[in-house]
């Protein structure tokens, strides 16, 4: 029993995790738990969220991401300002300084889906693509969560560091 014990702990070391799903990797970039709400019918707008981790030594910076259920996409950021929460359009894009975590959630920084042309549905996944300065474009499928998540079910809603 011992030995059949210590092979299936052994046999257990060289098994691989796959990566959690929604994970990608743009160059030195890592692009963590893309994610957005499900809307009701007539909504027109929704933010979407991820982790963007710079594992290199050179500053980048998102300057755009693209949806085909939105009319308009736009990087945006909500800021406190005299105890009143206003959004603000980004048009330079978001730093994502080398060595950094910056973490696009509820209450900050995000990607804008407006003029939607169907509501997202919880459950089913999102394709966006996303663009970088210097690492370029990826596509990434953001997983939809019940309307008002404040995070993906299973997942803290400040994974990462907020920088900006």
């Amino acid at each position: 029993m011992r030995f059949l014990i210590r092979t299936l702990a052994a046999a257990m070391l060289f098994i691989t995790v796959p990566a959690i799903a929604g994970d990608y990797t743009l160059g030195k970039l890592e692009l963590d738990q893309p994610w957005t709400r499900a809307t009701p019918p007539g909504a027109k707008a929704a933010g979407g969220f991820v982790t963007i981790v710079n594992g290199g030594e050179e500053d980048d910076r998102l300057i755009s991401a693209e949806a085909a259920f939105a009319g308009r996409v736009e990087l945006h950021t909500m800021d406190m300002a005299d105890g009143v929460m206003k959004m603000r359009h980004l048009p330079d894009g978001i730093p994502v300084p080398a060595g950094e975590a910056v973490n696009l959630a509820p209450g900050g920084l995000h990607v804008m889906f407006m003029e939607l042309k169907k509501p997202i549905a919880e459950g089913a996944p999102v394709p966006v693509t996303l663009t970088f300065e210097k690492a370029g474009s990826i596509e990434v499928e953001m997983s939809v969560a019940k309307p008002g998540a404040p995070a993906p079910e299973g997942h803290s809603p400040m994974h990462g560091e907020s920088k900006n």
